[in-house]
C-alpha cells in the first residue's frame, strides 16, 4: 500500500473552540449541508413508509420502506468506496444530491408501484456511503489540528440532533401536506444541499490519479474497492483502530434493539421513546463536552475509560430499573460514545492520504453492519430471556470488547491496562 501521509493533528495541539471551527467557511458549508441532508433523508423515509402503507396496507412493506436503504448502504461500502477517492469530492457530493433529487421527485409523483419505489430507493442507497465518505474525508483538509477532532464531534452531534428534528418535521409535514407533499419538500432539501456544496466548497482534485501508473492496469471501481479494503484490513494498526471504532459501541446498540419490549414489560405508561431519547441525548452531550472541553492529550488518555463507560451502566438492567432510572442509565452509557474522538487523530495518522475517503467509508460501513447484527442478535435473545437480561448481556459484551481492545484504545506510551500491569511504550500500535 502506498504509504504517503499528511501531517495529522497532534495530541499536544491546544484545544479548539466552536469559534475556531465555525470560522472556517467550508466547514460551515459541510455542517449545514449535512444537517439539511439528514433532515431530508429522515422525512423521506417516514413519508415513503406512510405512502407504501397507504397503498398496500402491509405493515411489513411499510417497515421495509423505512429501512430499505440500510442493506444497500452496506453493499455500497463493500463494493464502491473506491469512488470516494477516485472522483473529486465536490462533484461527487453534488452528483449524489442531484440523483437523490431526481429519485425523490419520481417517488413524489406516485407513478411507481410500491415494489418499484423500494427498488429505486435501494439502488440509490448504494452510493450513499461513497458520498458520505467523500464528505468525511474533506474534514482534515478544511480543519487542522484539534479543530478536526472537534469538527468530527460536531458532525456526530448534527447527525443525532437533525434526526430528532427530522422525525418532528416529518410528523408535522405528514399531517399538513401528506406523504406526496412531504416528498416534494424533501426534493427541495436535496437541491439546497447540492447548491450549498457547489457554491461553498472549493474544487479539489481526486486523491487517486484517474490515469493508471506506468505498468499498472486500471481497475474498475468494484475491484479497486475490494483490493483497497483488503489492504486496509491487512494493516495491523488500521485493523486494530477499525475494530476499536466498531465493536464497543456497536455491541451496545443491541441494548437499544430491545428498548421496546423492555418498556412494555414495565407496564402501562412506560415508553421506549423515553429510553431512546435519553440515549441520543447522552451521546450528544458526551460528544459536545469531551470534544470541546477536554484537552486533546487527556481526551486520548480517557479513550479506553470512556469506551468502558458504554457497557458498565447497562449491567444494572439485571435489576430491572424503572423507566426514569433506566433512562438515566442509558444516557450515562451512551455518553461513552465520545471515546471515538480519542481515536480520530490516530486513525487519520494511520491511513494513507490518498485512501482517506475509502477508509472513512469503511468505518461507517462496518459500524452499520455490526450495529445491525447486534440489534438482530439482541432481538433473537429476547425471545428466550427477559429484555433487561438481554440489555445487561449487551453491556457486558461491550465491556468485554473494550477490555480486549484496551491496548489499542490506550494511546502509545500511556500506562496501563485496568489490571494495573504496566505496558511498554508502543504497545497497541501494531504497525506493519
Amino acid at each position: 500500500m502506498n504509504d504517503t501521509r499528511t501531517t495529522a493533528p497532534s495530541a499536544l495541539d491546544p484545544p479548539a473552540t466552536f469559534r475556531n471551527v465555525f470560522a472556517v467557511a467550508e466547514f460551515r458549508v459541510i455542517f449545514a449541508s449535512f444537517g439539511i441532508f439528514m433532515i431530508g433523508e429522515t422525512v423521506k423515509m417516514l413519508a415513503l413508509s406512510v405512502l407504501v402503507y397507504e397503498r398496500t396496507g402491509s405493515g411489513l412493506l411499510a417497515a421495509l420502506a423505512y429501512v430499505t436503504g440500510f442493506l444497500p448502504h452496506a453493499l455500497g461500502g463493500v463494493f464502491l468506496l473506491a469512488l470516494a477517492d477516485r472522483l473529486p469530492a465536490r462533484a461527487l457530493i453534488v452528483g449524489y444530491d442531484l440523483l437523490r433529487l431526481a429519485v425523490v421527485a419520481v417517488l413524489a409523483t406516485g407513478v411507481l408501484a410500491p415494489p418499484l419505489m423500494l427498488g429505486l430507493v435501494a439502488v440509490v442507497a448504494l452510493f450513499g456511503p461513497v458520498s458520505g465518505a467523500a464528505r468525511t474525508a474533506l474534514l482534515p483538509e478544511v480543519l487542522h489540528g484539534d479543530a478536526y477532532v472537534l469538527g468530527r464531534s460536531l458532525l456526530t452531534v448534527a447527525a443525532g440532533g437533525t434526526q430528532v428534528a427530522g422525525f418532528a418535521v416529518g410528523g408535522l409535514l405528514l399531517g399538513l401536506v401528506g406523504p406526496h407533499g412531504s416528498l416534494w419538500l424533501t426534493a427541495v432539501t436535496c437541491g439546497l444541499c447540492a447548491l450549498l456544496v457547489r457554491l461553498g466548497l472549493a474544487r479539489r482534485p481526486a486523491r487517486v490519479r484517474s490515469v493508471p501508473m506506468p505498468g499498472r492496469e486500471r481497475r474498475g471501481a468494484v475491484r479497486e474497492t475490494l483490493r483497497v479494503n483488503r489492504e486496509l484490513l491487512a494493516d495491523r494498526r488500521i485493523r486494530g483502530l477499525l475494530l476499536a471504532q466498531w465493536l464497543p459501541g456497536s455491541l451496545l446498540v443491541g441494548a437499544e434493539g430491545v428498548a421496546v419490549p423492555y418498556a412494555a414489560d414495565l407496564g402501562k405508561g412506560a415508553s421506549a421513546g423515553v429510553l431512546l431519547m435519553a440515549g441520543a441525548g447522552g451521546m450528544l452531550v458526551g460528544d459536545l463536552l469531551v470534544g470541546r472541553f477536554v484537552a486533546p492529550a487527556r481526551r486520548e488518555r480517557w479513550t479506553p475509560w470512556l469506551a468502558l463507560l458504554l457497557g458498565v451502566p447497562m449491567l444494572a438492567f439485571l435489576a430491572r430499573p424503572a423507566l426514569m432510572p433506566a433512562a438515566a442509565l442509558f444516557a450515562v452509557a451512551t455518553a461513552g460514545f465520545a471515546y471515538q474522538l480519542g481515536l480520530a487523530r490516530r486513525f487519520l495518522d494511520a491511513v494513507p492520504t490518498e485512501r482517506r475517503g475509502q477508509a472513512f467509508g469503511l468505518v461507517s460501513t462496518g459500524m452499520m453492519a455490526m450495529q445491525g447484527l447486534a440489534a438482530a442478535g439482541a432481538g433473537a435473545l429476547s425471545e428466550l430471556l427477559a429484555p433487561g437480561v438481554v440489555m445487561a448481556i449487551a453491556g457486558a459484551a461491550s465491556a468485554a470488547a473494550t477490555l480486549l481492545l484496551w491496548p489499542i484504545l490506550t494511546p502509545a506510551g500511556r500506562p496501563p491496562h485496568p489490571d494495573g500491569e504496566p505496558r511498554s511504550v508502543g504497545a497497541g500500535r501494531a504497525d506493519r
